[in-house]
């Protein structure tokens, strides 16, 4: 369970723009993905649990909307989502993650680069 890409690089205000497509064939409230941008010095492990109860509704813990630069909704098999966003203007490492239960631990995860 990984992302096929693990880190990428943008410019400070650059448009990004991010295809997640769930190329498995499990039912998506066993094996539903997501991609979510956390702002910097959130604790990725912290905002996992926070939302583990609301990534297979496809929502995010209320009190942790705010620390996400941008999320997929939740993607089933065969599924895609296109999200578009402008990248921070501080620079640095933001770290992207699968919110669904079990993911993020087992390493579907990466970094966005702000350089």
């Amino acid at each position: 369970m990984k992302f096929d890409i693990a880190a990428f690089d943008v410019t400070p205000g650059q448009t990004v723009v991010v295809t997640l497509k769930n190329i498995g064939i499990q039912p998506k409230a066993s094996m539903g993905h997501d991609f979510i941008v956390l702002k910097q010095n959130v604790n990725a492990l912290r905002f996992v649990d926070a939302n583990s109860s609301y990534a297979a509704k496809s929502q995010l813990a209320p009190e942790t909307k705010t620390e996400v630069v941008a999320h997929t909704k939740l993607l089933g098999p065969g599924e895609s989502d296109t999200i578009t966003f402008t990248a921070p203007y501080v620079k640095g490492p933001y770290e992207f993650l699968c919110s669904f239960p079990g993911h993020y631990g087992a390493g579907m995860k990466g970094v966005m680069n702000v350089q």
